[in-house]
């Protein structure tokens, strides 16, 4: 049965009547799936909103007179088939107390004009780095027909202008702009631009009912993003390359090394960097001696930790490894260093392959520290390119030049129709784009991000370039990837190795070592 979900209740006594006088607006709510929801209290403006855990249905406000909700009670699902009649919000809206911040006419106003200044700035830079500079056309080519180019462009040009509305915090006519969105662009449409569209227009979407209730962090299905990841890494060399990397400089770093070895893992997922890296340590083993591996994860839960430490464990036993497993179920900027239960006389590796699906550092100033404190011999570390701080505009130019080369480079691969592309761009790449524009920032998360972390690094860790052998097994990883052709790798700035797609910088590989310490 298809329901409707209703996200927030503000007022309760009846129930929600399905035929509401409206302002000669129509919508049809399209079938969701009915999900548990948080309520807020002691909130006295008269609007209800409805949330769609699918990015083709977004959030909107729907006006309610006060005897229209019911106490605290979950609604009924309607019947799926028949249209619902809804009061939208008017332009007379900007003068009630939610939207006390809209005093201004967004098309006549100096804050539109600077923004769309600024936004173009932005564009400018963001494409110095490349060569022929349209990624931001999100890759709307690729032999389709011109009609099919045009309505990507147009769909990019609207997300632009809803963009700088909401960064003026003219929340109407962002409301305006995304209704005309999702009527537009569909998740599954032939296009990459289209795609890209819709799952930003999502996460505005989230943005704009965040600045209105103060709701910042969705509820996460960790499993589901557990299984989609596992079809991300099948699918895409992205994370393989990711893995790669690190395992290789990790693996000529410990060439001499005796000791007992203690992994460090600030964000281990599912774990599946670990068993390449304990096969090749098996084949440097001497028979007279058995390898020691104590790992310490982090991650977001203990139940995840868990399964991943039991499967780690059993590979280990199967290779011959010594193991040991400490699961730490926090975020690594709340890490004291005594959870940690570092030993004299083991050799200490700190990997890192950073993502935003979800915030798994808090404030990156006391990651910085804890890493810092550790001392690793090898600090393996790998991001996104993309801005992770700074104002909203920055990071919604510089995500959507990134995810537009992310869902050309899926394209390419799969098929429009194709169902692990579609549970990847849904459960992976749409939640990190939530993550960046609907909570991202340090007035919504009250954390400090850095725009660029190797910066930081800089000032406190020595940078090891990645060896000739790291860059000749990644571009064999890549190559023997089919139907990535748009793949290339560059050695950039430090020995960083920068994996890029049509001149689009994606993932950048380097390594690490406190001042005092040699590598092998």
């Amino acid at each position: 049965m298809a329901w409707f979900l209703p996200a927030i209740f503000l007022r309760s006594d009846h129930k929600i009547k399905k035929k509401q006088k409206m302002q000669k607006t129509k919508l049809l709510c399209l079938p969701l799936k009915w999900l548990p929801c948080p309520f807020i209290t002691n909130l006295s403006h008269p609007y209800i909103f409805f949330l769609s855990p699918y990015p083709q249905s977004f959030a909107f406000p729907m006006k309610l007179s006060r005897p229209e909700v019911d106490n605290g009670c979950l609604l009924q699902p309607p019947d799926p088939d028949e249209p619902w009649d809804f009061e939208l919000p008017s332009s007379s809206i900007s003068n009630t107390p939610i939207f006390h911040n809209q005093a201004f006419n967004l098309q006549s106003s100096n804050e539109f004009a600077y923004s769309v200044d600024h936004v173009n700035d932005l564009l400018e830079s963001s494409t110095d780095d490349t060569t022929n500079g349209d990624e931001l056309q999100v890759h709307v080519g690729n032999g389709r027909s011109k009609d099919v180019d045009d309505h990507g462009l147009t769909l990019i040009s609207l997300l632009f202008e809803c963009s700088v509305a909401i960064s003026v915090d003219n929340l109407v006519e962002a409301h305006r702009m995304l209704l005309e969105l999702t009527q537009m662009a569909s998740p599954y449409g032939q296009s990459s631009a289209e795609r890209v569209v819709t799952y930003f227009a999502a996460a505005m979407s989230s943005r704009v009912i965040n600045s209105i209730l103060g709701i910042c962090s969705p509820l996460l299905d960790y499993k589901s993003i557990s299984n989609s990841f596992q079809i991300f890494n099948n699918v895409s060399p992205l994370l393989k390359f990711a893995h790669l990397a690190s395992n290789q400089t990790i693996l000529e770093s410990l060439s001499q090394c005796v000791d007992p070895i203690h992994i460090i893992d600030l964000d281990i997922m599912q774990g599946i960097q670990w068993p390449p890296l304990f096969q090749a340590l098996t084949t440097k083993m001497d028979d007279s001696r058995s390898r020691h591996v104590r790992i310490t994860a982090m991650g977001t839960t203990m139940e995840l930790l868990l399964d991943t430490g039991k499967q780690l464990s059993n590979i280990a036993r199967q290779l011959g490894i010594s193991f040991e497993y400490n699961p730490i179920a926090t975020k690594v900027g709340k890490v004291d260093i005594s959870m940690v239960k570092l030993r004299q006389g083991e050799t200490v590796v700190v990997n890192w392959v950073r993502h935003c699906l979800y915030d798994a550092t808090g404030d990156d100033w006391k990651t910085l520290g804890l890493i810092q404190q550790l001392g690793p011999k090898i600090f393996t570390f790998v991001e996104q390119n993309m801005c992770h701080g700074g104002s909203y505009l920055d990071r919604f130019v510089s995500s959507l030049h990134y995810y537009s080369a992310i869902f050309d480079s899926l394209g390419a691969c799969l098929s429009s129709n194709d169902s692990n592309r579609n549970q990847v761009e849904h459960n992976i790449l749409y939640r990190e784009i939530n993550n960046i524009l609907a909570i991202g920032g340090s007035s919504r998360s009250g954390e400090e991000k850095f725009k660029e972390w190797r910066s930081e690094l800089r000032k406190c860790l020595m940078e090891v370039p990645m060896s000739s052998n790291s860059i000749a097994q990644a571009w064999l990883m890549l190559n023997m990837q089919s139907n990535n052709q748009g793949f290339t790798l560059v050695q950039g700035e430090g020995g960083a190795l920068n994996l890029r797609w049509k001149d689009t910088s994606l993932y950048t590989a380097s390594s690490w070592t406190r001042c005092n310490v040699g590598v092998a």
